[in-house]
Parts: C-alpha cells; structure tokens; sequence
C-alpha cells in the first residue's frame, strides 16, 4: 500500500472520526479534513472530527457550503488521489468528485440500495428490519446511488434502540474501509452496481416526527420508541389529563413487548394506565390491536414520569392519547 496516496476527507459524526482514523493508520496522507461546525441547538453526543483532525495536526477547513470555488481550490492544491466522504452532510458536487485520481467515495449507513438518502438507521429501525449494515460507494452527482465496492451487514435485534444500532454500524464502517483500502489505492478494486429498483429514497426525520400513531398495532409503536430513543429527540404522544383539563406531553423513551397483536381486546385508540402484576407497578401502553408494551422509561412534559406518579395522580384511570 503506497504510503503517499493523498486524500482529502469530508467527515463528521463517528463514523467521520473512526474511517478517518483507518486512513492515518493505513499510512493515507490527509491533505485536508473538511467537517461541520456544531449546530448549537443540536445535541451533540458523538465525537468530533474538528477535535480528531487538531490531535493528528490535520489541516481542518469548517465551510457552510463545501461547493465554493474557495473549498475546491484548497481541495485542487492537495492534488489528491482519493477524496472520501464520510457522514458529512452536504452533497459534494462535480468539481470536486473528479478532482480525485483514483475516484470520490462515500461511505453510508445502510445496505445500499436500500434507505438510500437521510437518517438511514433510524428508518430501518423504524421499519422493523432484522439487519442494516455500511456500505462504501463511488460517489455519483446524485446520492447515494454509485456502484458499491464494499458492504458489510450488522444485526438489528428485536429491542434495539437506533443508537445502539449505530454504534454497530460504526464498527462495519470501519472495517469495510479498512479491508477495501488497498483496492482503492492500487486501482484494482472491482465495482459493483446498485440496482436501485430494490431500494429507495429517504428524507431527514424532524422532532415532531415522533409522534406515536394513535391506531398503531403493537409492533410499529415499539419500533417508533427504537427509533428515535435517546440520544434521538424520542416518541411521544399527548394525553387529556382530566385533573388539570389540559393535554400533557408524554415522552416514550423505551418499550417492552409484553403481549403482542390479539392478545387482549382490540382499541378504538392508543391508550395508556397502570397496573400492578407479579413485577409490580408498571405503565402500559394498549395498542389498537390488542397486543400491551412496558413503558420502561418515559417523561411527562420534560419531566421523569414512573408509575408510582402516575397512581398518584390518575390512580387506575386509564386515558386515551389525543391525534395529533
């Protein structure tokens, strides 16, 4: 493997770091390290390319656009032979992708060509898949969409949250650059194409996105709470409270299946109590198809709500939550 292959990497997030990390230890000579500053109303629980690039003495630009002709000449004076991207969050177009010798690549968080575009952890988890996985691709003017030189699939268990799913897919991002890396830099790497009938395109998700569906079946809301659980802003729903006559914000951090789909009587709406059984004072959620989740954590409007609470306040009264 050459020890002077320049790159210039656009990153952010963990994967950013830990794929920027395969480079310097495969010897890859980072002319530039492109990233985002910090959103300040963002919730910044993941590792800091900006702080990796300053550790390593990497050159480290933080443009809000990435396409000015300022960006591209710093990029051109690198003269490099790969430029990668790696979770950095705008779209490169071709003036840079074909300043690189050997080609632009993107590494992506799903089995492409499957959840194609944003957040594509969150959906998958949200749809219920057994696995997702890291997928690093030849970067083509639209997203997402080059040919595939390598793969690799993690599982998603049935009580995974979107976060611990990532952190998985963290690890096969890292190894599928680090076993594709000398391929890429002799130029022998063979490339596969996406048959994009088998997947499609997804958009970014939004805080109000995680409003709980209030004729959802058992399995879909346990999988909405996964998906967006923290670090994600979470689930919810509204609830009429009778004792304030007002609707009050609950937020669903975890779930547990405790019945699935027809296992008690079906409901007109999502409804929430409490109840006490062999392990003691729980809250339920009881889903329009009869199936019952273990409310394991949540908040009632941004604040820490147990079932001790909930009995204190509404004692065995059960309430519907509200449509959004």
């Amino acid at each position: 493997m050459s020890r002077h292959a320049r790159a210039v990497v656009f990153a952010y997030h963990d994967v950013g770091v830990r794929c920027l990390k395969v480079l310097l230890e495969a010897g890859v000579e980072i002319g530039l390290v492109v990233t985002h500053q910090d959103a300040p109303h963002e919730n910044i629980w993941f590792e800091s390319v900006a702080e990796t690039a300053a550790l390593y003495g990497l050159p480290c630009i933080t443009p809000e656009d990435p396409n000015t002709e300022s960006v591209l000449e710093r990029c051109r004076q690198v003269q490099p032979d790969l430029i990668f991207s790696f979770y950095y969050r705008q779209m490169l177009k071709e003036p840079l992708l074909v300043l690189a010798r050997l080609g632009a690549y993107n590494m992506h968080g799903s089995l492409l060509p499957k959840y194609r575009g944003r957040v594509p952890i969150n959906w998958a988890v949200l749809h219920g898949e057994h696995e997702t996985g890291a997928t690093l691709h030849l970067m083509h003017l639209k997203p997402d969409c080059g040919p595939i030189v390598d793969q690799m699939a993690v599982p998603i268990l049935r009580d995974d949250t979107a976060h611990q799913v990532f952190t998985k897919v963290v690890v096969a991002a890292e190894m599928v650059l680090m076993r594709a890396l000398p391929a890429l830099l002799d130029g022998t790497a063979v490339l596969t194409p996406q048959d994009l009938r088998q997947g499609a395109y997804f958009g970014g998700r939004r805080p109000e996105d995680g409003r709980l569906p209030v004729d959802a079946g058992t399995q879909v809301l346990h999988n909405w709470v996964r998906a967006v659980a923290p670090p994600y802003p979470g689930a919810f729903l509204d609830l009429w409270d009778p004792v304030s006559s007002q609707s009050r914000r609950l937020t669903v951090l975890r779930t547990h299946i405790l019945a699935p789909a027809g296992a008690g009587p079906r409901q007109v709406t999502l409804s929430m109590g409490c109840v006490t059984d062999a392990s003691g004072l729980s809250l339920i959620l009881d889903a329009t198809d009869g199936g019952r989740l273990q409310v394991l954590g949540c908040t009632l409007d941004g604040h820490p709500w147990d079932a001790p609470q909930w009995q204190q306040r509404w004692g065995a009264q059960r309430l519907s939550a509200l449509a959004g």
